[in-house]
């Protein structure tokens, strides 16, 4: 499914009412079960204030109530388009981009921006890795030192589930005692784990997990491994780590430890979810 165009998007959402009434339909519906009177009825828009009201009993059902709009002073049309502009791009949006679209102060385009990365963040919720499972970590941002390799850096986990989801999990180092929880918290046991030379990963076999390797030091990325029946890498979360680290130096500049883990669920729910195209927008807008 192709995404929205800009002009698509004004189109559909030409008012605020138009962003409420949306609202409404994604997260409850415009006839659906009261749930005063229990009678499947119609929820007719009221005029003075954000909500609707059953036709049977008049009950009134606030569609924005507990999401991000609830008590904000800037247009629901506004929050739209700025999840629009966050669904749209590959490479993310930065405070300042937000600012000159959306014609409010950098501080409400940093906040709003923050919001809706929590909210991409939290919108899939959890579920184990299973089958065939690609693990690699990164470090990302800041200068590495000598003395302290990892002071400036955040060292990441990437699990990526071969034809299923992507998760990240920021870790202290790829010691094995930082490895073993993530890998035992997140891979059901069973499963094939594809990882690099390292030897932290050799917890695996122990754990009882099918593990193969690529030896990244001798140039080998990819292999067909015979007992295995599959080829093994890491190519997958690779690619992650390629886009992701680019959209920091394009795009971001400096991404902080403080908040790497909210820019890391905004671009996990992106590739999570690249193929829906317009529904992305409206599974964000279900779960404000």
């Amino acid at each position: 499914m192709s995404k929205l165009t800009v002009q698509q998007f004004f189109k559909m959402f030409p008012t605020d009412e138009a962003c409420i009434a949306h609202v409404m339909k994604v997260r409850h519906g415009l006839r659906h079960v009261c749930r005063k009177c229990g009678v499947e009825a119609s929820f007719h828009r009221l005029a003075d204030r954000r909500a609707f009201s059953c036709a049977q009993c008049g009950d009134h059902v606030y569609p924005t109530a507990g999401t991000i709009l609830q008590d904000s002073r800037t247009s629901p049309q506004l929050w739209f388009y700025a999840i629009y502009l966050f669904i749209a791009t590959r490479h993310g949006v930065s405070g300042k981009e937000l600012q000159r679209q959306l014609g409010v102060t950098y501080k409400t385009a940093y906040r709003m921006g923050q919001q809706i990365r929590d909210l991409m963040s939290t919108v899939d919720g959890f579920e184990m890795l299973r089958g065939h499972v690609e693990v690699d970590e990164a470090e990302i941002g800041g200068v590495a030192r000598r003395a302290n390799r990892y002071a400036k850096k955040t060292i990441v986990v990437g699990l990526k589930q071969r034809g299923g989801p992507i998760q990240m999990e920021i870790v202290p180092n790829t010691k094995t005692e930082s490895l073993r929880p993530v890998v035992m918290g997140r891979i059901l046991p069973g499963s094939i784990v594809s990882t690099d030379e390292n030897r932290a990963y050799h917890l695996l076999t122990e754990e009882g997990y099918t593990h193969g390797t690529v030896n990244h030091s001798k140039k080998e990325y990819a292999r067909t491994d015979e007992a295995l029946g599959t080829v093994v890498s890491v190519n997958a979360v690779e690619s992650f780590w390629r886009l992701f680290k680019y959209s920091i130096r394009s795009t971001h500049i400096h991404v902080s430890k403080k908040h790497m883990a909210r820019y890391l669920g905004e671009f996990t729910f992106r590739s999570n979810h690249r193929q829906m195209g317009n529904a992305m927008f409206d599974l964000l807008i279900g779960a404000l």
